[in-house]
């Protein structure tokens, strides 16, 4: 299928399954982030989902873009892992609490914030672990993906 900007797609590619990507566009510049999460099973049967991601759902909160169970709308995915999406305004703040043991990623797609005292730019993650609070705060106009994780096996 084909993936426009404010859209993201799930895919488990189980058994047997053939996949690539390419721009079908021979003058438009892409830019595509593909985010590997494994799952809890394995054995799984293949499947596919795809769904707007409106930028207005995304202003000034977290916006639940995948789960275990489809809460919120949000697209499923085969393992104990959320992932959640945010548009921040220069100088706006938002935290995450993590419960004790789980794990963190965060990505910044576009923008500069600081995260717990630690700046971060466009393209930029961050790993994290034994930590509680997260707070996020924009220096620019910064869209970021955060994931909340199982603890390492």
């Amino acid at each position: 299928g084909v993936i426009q900007r404010g859209e993201v797609q799930r895919m488990s590619a189980g058994k047997g399954i053939l996949h690539r990507e390419f721009n079908p566009s021979p003058d438009v510049p892409t830019h595509l982030l593909q985010i590997w999460i494994e799952p809890a099973q394995r054995g799984t049967r293949a499947s596919y989902e795809q769904q707007p991601l409106p930028e207005a759902g995304l202003r000034s909160g977290w916006r639940l873009v995948a789960s275990p169970d489809g809460a919120a709308g949000s697209t499923t995915i085969g393992q104990d892992a959320r992932l959640w999406a945010t548009l921040l305004a220069p100088g706006e703040s938002l935290a995450y609490d993590l419960l004790p043991g789980r794990l963190a990623y965060a990505h910044v797609v576009r923008g500069r914030l600081e995260l717990n005292g630690e700046i971060l730019a466009t393209g930029d993650a961050a790993k994290i672990a034994d930590e509680v609070r997260l707070a996020f705060s924009a220096q620019e106009e910064s869209e970021i993906l955060f994931f909340d994780l199982p603890p390492a096996p």
